[in-house]
């Protein structure tokens, strides 16, 4: 059922959701060349989307602007909590901790920047908040382009066409596995992993988000 989602991307390809994949990619790289607050922000981002949903943290994400790396950790929570958020004192908590760890997080981006595996373990071990899907969701936000974001949106669409079947768990090693039958697809669409996340992202939700 492979061929059926290659169809599916091909036919979005040659729509108007090609040019939003491909602008959203730009603004990911341009993110990417930026430090600072702006970064941190992004990692604030992909930490609150955890079992959250994606448009209600860019609302709160936006909402707040610089005060995600700022705040102290009970204002933070009550800010999060305003905003609806679901774990709003445990999301807090991880972000005040990364804040003692953004030399080593932005130390760790420059070093491994030529390997995204390595770069993504790390962040999963060292960032707590972050797990591989949500050390994906990073890097792909700051420009990288090999790391797939692996949510139930994209293990639903997959199982339905047959191509993997449902995880009971998803650990590192089942995560890495998807990955490699995510690269086979975007390798026959002619993406990199980024860009495909875009479009499977679009075909399950009708929209482009980050």
């Amino acid at each position: 059922m492979a061929e059926e989602l290659l169809q599916g991307i091909n036919a979005l390809k040659k729509s108007d959701v090609r040019k939003a994949v491909d602008e959203r990619t730009r603004q990911f790289a341009e993110l990417g060349k930026r430090s600072g607050d702006e970064l941190f922000g992004e990692l604030c981002f992909c930490i609150m989307t955890a079992n959250f949903n994606a448009q209600r943290s860019i609302d709160i994400q936006n909402s707040m602007g610089c005060r995600l790396c700022k705040l102290g950790e009970k204002e933070l929570a009550a800010k999060l909590k305003e905003g609806g958020h679901r774990f709003p004192e445990v999301r807090a908590r991880y972000i005040v901790e990364a804040r003692k760890r953004r030399q080593a997080i932005a130390d760790a981006i420059a070093n491994m920047h030529g390997d995204e595996a390595a770069l993504r373990k790390w962040l999963a071990e060292n960032v707590r908040g972050l797990g591989y899907k949500e050390a994906s969701h990073f890097m792909r936000n700051i420009g990288f382009t090999d790391v797939a974001i692996i949510d139930f949106h994209i293990i639903d669409l997959l199982v339905r066409r047959g191509i993997v079947e449902r995880p009971k768990t998803l650990t590192p090693k089942r995560y890495l596995k998807i990955e490699n039958v995510l690269r086979g697809v975007a390798k026959k669409a002619g993406l990199n992993l980024a860009k495909l996340d875009l479009y499977l992202w679009y075909m399950e939700t009708g929209k482009i988000l980050k």
